[in-house]
């Protein structure tokens, strides 16, 4: 059994869209009112980089790969995503149409980023505790709502990132550390993503989701909230709605995966994070090579 991973906000790079066929650059350039395509293929990087054109962009690179893909029979029975990866798997899916997802992460970008003012919000990466020490250290180090923190993702191999307020995310990377942790590092990154102060983006998001139809699913995808397989149309919104302040239970997901019998996996989209993470979590999982099928 086969699943498709779709990637998330970090995995973008100039360039990132060479060799793949250009009709769905052509759609996204058209559905947002300006060239994405451009600052996919020519930057500059600081343009790139900016979360509203991010998101847009890794969408639209991992759906070309996906067409890519079907072009030559390889196809999947399941799909998830990480974070932003999890609109992919919906288009993947059939729940979304392209030109929607487009625009909504274009606007999931943009309010996500205007949703905490710069300093207010951090993250860190947290590596050698399991993750109920990380919750733990969270609680310890969240005194209440306004200066709180939470984990943000469970990735996977003992590797789990917070986000929150600046101050409750770093006192709990000196808890971290002092709880034994291998690595406690800030991450350069513009805003607390999957943290609770994400919740003004999450009620825009809301609204801009009732405009969008959602068709049933072709195969089901797996929900970053509840790292369960969902083909139910009418929960959909729901999820994504829950997703913008809820932790990506990412390393639940693979371990589910597994379970369900999937033995092979692509990463559709650019990078390789979520191929080096199932290697870890899930060594059973064959990854499929990208490179080959390029053309």
């Amino acid at each position: 059994m086969r699943a498709f991973l779709f990637p998330g906000q970090g995995s973008q790079k100039v360039g990132m869209a060479a060799g793949l066929l250009r009709a769905r650059f052509q759609e996204a350039d058209e559905a947002l009112g300006f060239s994405l395509s451009k600052i996919i293929d020519e930057g500059p990087e600081a343009e790139l980089t900016r979360t509203a054109n991010t998101q847009p962009a890794i969408l639209t690179v991992s759906i070309a790969w996906a067409d890519q893909l079907a072009a030559r029979g390889v196809t999947a029975e399941v799909a998830a995503g990480h974070s932003l990866g999890e609109y992919s798997a919906l288009v993947y899916a059939g729940a979304l149409e392209f030109a929607d997802a487009v625009r909504l992460v274009h606007l999931r970008g943009t309010f996500m980023q205007a949703a905490v003012p710069e300093g207010v919000g951090a993250m860190a990466a947290i590596i050698g505790l399991d993750s109920s020490t990380v919750r733990d250290t969270c609680s310890e180090a969240s005194p209440d709502a306004s200066d709180a923190c939470q984990p943000a993702n469970f990735n996977g191999a003992g590797q789990v990132v917070i986000a929150g307020h600046r101050g409750a995310v770093e006192r709990a990377m000196l808890l971290a550390k002092q709880k034994g942790a291998k690595l406690v590092k800030a991450l350069p990154v513009s805003a607390p993503f999957h943290s609770a102060l994400m919740a003004p983006a999450a009620e825009k998001l809301r609204a801009e989701l009732e405009r969008v139809k959602v068709s049933p699913l072709r195969v089901p995808v797996v929900a970053n909230v509840t790292a369960e397989p969902n083909q139910d149309p009418s929960r959909v919104k729901d999820l994504l709605y829950k997703q913008v302040t809820g932790s990506v239970r990412w390393e639940e997901t693979i371990a589910g995966l597994v379970k369900a019998g999937v033995d092979e996996a692509y990463e559709v989209g650019p990078g390789a994070v979520l191929a080096g993470l199932c290697k870890r979590i899930a060594p059973s999982i064959k990854m499929g090579k990208m490179g080959a099928l390029h053309g």
